[in-house]
């Protein structure tokens, strides 16, 4: 079948989105644009990301759920930084095919909206017959509950991290590198969310950082770590790196700085807490652990290796 210009899937695709229009933070109107008026005031933030090259894999399995879990988690994550609440979404969606799986696609945003209470106001949906795989980018919008709060790493605060889901959606090029044309059902596996789980956090204990290990790995670390200190970590038994991390190793003959600047290696997301709150956030969530802590230095991330027992500083 050709290509065909008038968009035959445009009239499901805005009937699904309505679905998600029934939110506490916003109200839309049907129109030839949703528009749409806000229930809430104060502080706002906007971030966009998307799938990047894991879409390849996402397209030949079709694991479209998956995908677009991976493209909120890779907004959602970053939104839990600034402690936000997302609230209204625009997506554009590239597919290299034009057929009714563009509209699966669309379904699966609907459905992840609408438990989340994220209103889906606007998008585009491209063809691209050059590309090799799908793409979802995402921006999407949340509200501040108060004033904008610093995030930064205290020199004695304990690092807690979160476990990863596996390879989340960081890395991807590489792993292709890798693997070549092999695909395999552990690479669409989709990215974990912890925005609701920080959020909780947040509202129960002094969180002074957070950082989603996502592009650049660990080295993200540095943007919060300021000039006069250190990040010191060290893989607990709980986050020990899962065992996609030490086939990519082996295959791609790594070095620890490759590894630990480009994957997440069974660490998430991280916390930068006092050490009295450590333990107690470590008892009430599932999938953390105390990794490190903060000391005097020069903005540098140390990590002991869990694949060679070896020190690496980024």
């Amino acid at each position: 079948m050709g290509y065909n210009p008038a968009k035959p899937y445009k009239r499901q695709i805005l009937g699904a989105i309505e679905e998600t229009w029934n939110t506490p933070h916003i109200q839309v109107r049907r129109g030839v644009y949703p528009a749409f008026r806000k229930k809430f005031s104060g502080w706002e933030v906007d971030h966009t990301d998307g799938i990047g090259t894991k879409g390849y894999y996402h397209w030949r399995l079709g694991t479209f759920r998956e995908a677009v879990i991976d493209a909120l988690a890779m907004n959602l994550n970053d939104l839990a930084l600034v402690r936000a609440t997302p609230y209204k979404l625009s997506n554009h969606i590239t597919v290299p095919v034009e057929d009714e799986r563009v509209y699966r696609v669309v379904r699966e945003v609907v459905r992840e909206c609408s438990k989340r209470e994220i209103a889906v106001v606007g998008g585009e949906n491209s063809f691209h017959n050059t590309a090799e795989g799908l793409d979802i980018s995402m921006t999407i919008s949340g509200l501040l509950h108060g004033k904008p709060t610093p995030n930064a790493f205290h020199i004695g605060d304990t690092l807690v991290g979160l476990k990863s889901s596996g390879l989340h959606s960081n890395g991807f090029t590489t792993v292709r590198r890798v693997f070549g044309k092999i695909v395999r059902k552990e690479f669409t596996r989709p990215t974990a969310v912890y925005l609701n789980t920080i959020l909780a956090l947040d509202k129960r204990f002094n969180i002074h950082g957070m950082m989603h290990i996502t592009g650049g790995a660990f080295t993200k670390l540095k943007d919060v770590l300021g000039a006069r200190a250190d990040a010191h970590i060290a893989h607990p038994r709980a986050l020990t790196p899962h065992p996609i991390f030490y086939e990519l190793r082996e295959r791609g003959k790594f070095s620890n700085k490759v590894m630990y600047s480009t994957f997440n290696c069974g660490i998430g997301f991280i916390l930068s807490v006092p050490p009295r709150d450590a333990e107690r956030i470590v008892h009430c969530t599932r999938g953390a652990a105390i990794i490190g802590s903060v000391k005097n230095g020069g903005g540098k991330v140390h990590v002991l290796s869990a694949f060679s027992n070896k020190t690496t500083v980024l």
